[in-house]
């Protein structure tokens, strides 16, 4: 792809990053170090509202989706920002490791997480397609419905 083809993507999608979220605690939203980002687990903002609930209980799959999807673009804005505004510094997603807030027996985890990857892949393409875990989790911070993690390849 040819220089800022990354952020001319974002555009075509219609995608409006949100700004980059303060730490709550003690850590740093992003480490790069030898050519790696690894981004701190995202929450789902939609705004102000942090989107709760249990998937499989209070949230449909869909909805649990559309909360990885804000995740992700949770993430891209803190990458965003960590690369000094320059997502064309990417050159790979390398993983994403997905926590789900799911009601006993729920078993769909990586269909919820599968908002988080395909939102890579629409902006990044090929260099969009990574590694991933979907995990479930009996609760998740602020009771958030989806946390999202993830590590990128990066140029200097």
């Amino acid at each position: 792809m040819t220089q800022s083809s990354f952020e001319a993507r974002l555009i075509a999608l219609g995608l409006v990053l949100p700004p980059a979220g303060a730490p709550v605690a003690n850590y740093v939203p992003v480490v790069v170090h030898a050519g790696l980002a690894a981004v701190s687990g995202q929450l789902p903002r939609d705004g102000e509202r942090l989107v709760t609930g249990q998937v499989g209980t209070d949230l449909t799959v869909d909805d649990g989706k559309a909360a990885a999807r804000l995740c992700a673009l949770a993430i891209l804005a803190q990458l965003r920002d960590a690369l000094g505004g320059d997502l064309d510094r990417v050159v790979r997603c390398v993983q994403l490791t997905g926590f789900v807030n799911a009601a006993p027996g729920f078993s769909e985890h990586p269909q919820v997480i599968n908002g988080a990857s395909d939102l890579m892949v629409e902006v990044f393409g090929d260099a969009g397609r990574h590694a991933r875990a979907a995990v479930g989790a009996a609760s998740l911070p602020l009771g958030a419905a989806v946390e999202v993690a993830a590590a990128f390849a990066v140029s200097s």
